[in-house]
């Protein structure tokens, strides 16, 4: 929202068709540019579908100025020993091979853009473990590992690659790690969108390879 708000054309993509309709709905009654909505499941995508999707922005648009790849899913919180091999497997299918695939095949839209930016989610658990974090904290160090090693590919080239750590924020994901924590003693998304919008303007056009933090 806040993007279109700042005259962008915003690209919605997700796996829940209302929630995407809510936001498009709420950019279009206040007359901002059209969104496009591409619902897309990223625990059962294929590549196929993230080539085709980059494929269709590029015709569309004949560019893509910038991605934010924010999508993750906790897992469960538990001892190491005790992670269940199918619920690493969703996280790092969600958190880590959805990103890979999805980077993959918007980079060439990306690079035809004047400058783009590519923007990673990170988290505090993704460059120091902690206790029974074990899958997102691990899927986590891996998405700040892919962001590096693109950053550092690209960096004489017109696109640039960091991460956010979006820190203590008022989400769903938040709630079921913390369900005793007081909503109100935390940041909500709009209070940190300030490091969201700066990665994403020409502000940001000699920042490559870092993670920053939220607040």
């Amino acid at each position: 929202m806040s993007y279109a708000k700042l005259g962008a054309t915003v690209i919605l993509l997700g796996k829940t068709v209302i929630k995407l309709e809510a936001v498009y709905d709420e950019i279009m009654s206040l007359g901002l540019a059209e969104p496009a909505i591409i619902p897309l499941d990223l625990k059962g995508a294929s590549k196929q579908n993230y080539i085709d999707m980059s494929a269709t922005i590029a015709s569309q648009y004949g560019k893509l100025d910038g991605a934010l790849l924010n999508a993750s899913i906790l897992g469960e919180l538990t001892p190491f020993t005790q992670i269940h091999e199918q619920v690493f497997d969703d996280v790092m299918k969600v958190n880590v091979t959805a990103q890979y695939l999805l980077a993959q095949a918007l980079i060439p839209t990306l690079l035809l853009a004047d400058n783009a930016s590519l923007v990673f989610t990170s988290s505090g658990v993704g460059n120091k473990g902690r206790a029974y974090w074990g899958a997102y904290s691990m899927s986590k160090f891996a998405t700040e590992g892919m962001m590096q090693v693109i950053a550092d590919e690209y960096e004489n080239s017109t696109l640039r690659t960091n991460a956010i750590n979006p820190g203590a924020t008022n989400t769903n994901m938040r709630a079921s790690a913390y369900p005793a924590e007081d909503k109100n003693s935390i940041a909500t998304a709009n209070d940190i969108m300030p490091l969201y919008i700066y990665l994403m303007s020409d502000d940001s056009l000699d920042v490559n390879g870092q993670t920053l933090k939220a607040q």
